[in-house]
């Protein structure tokens, strides 16, 4: 849950499939491409590392926010491939 008490949706998972990883992550050495869906990922859209110590610095530190997740898993694809083309270099 972050500062203003938004907590990820169970089962959307848009995070962990619409925007790229740069930096290595458990069987992605060279980071995830932007739109793979990680293969961390359960059937149902559970992280398989979440709460494990292999749990990547990077998807621990991303913040579950309204303005980033919408209201369900479509809008927080969208708002995300968005936020993922404004910040390419």
């Amino acid at each position: 849950m972050d500062k203003a008490g938004f907590q990820c949706r169970p089962g959307c998972a848009a995070c962990c499939i619409a925007i790229s990883i740069h930096s290595p992550l458990p069987g992605y050495p060279h980071g995830k491409a932007v739109g793979e869906i990680c293969q961390h990922l359960t059937a149902e859209y559970w992280c398989r590392l979440w709460g494990s110590a292999e749990y990547p610095p990077v998807c621990r530190n991303f913040p579950a926010m309204q303005e980033h997740c919408g209201t369900n898993q479509t809008e927080a694809l969208a708002l995300l491939s968005a936020l993922e083309q404004a910040t390419q270099p």
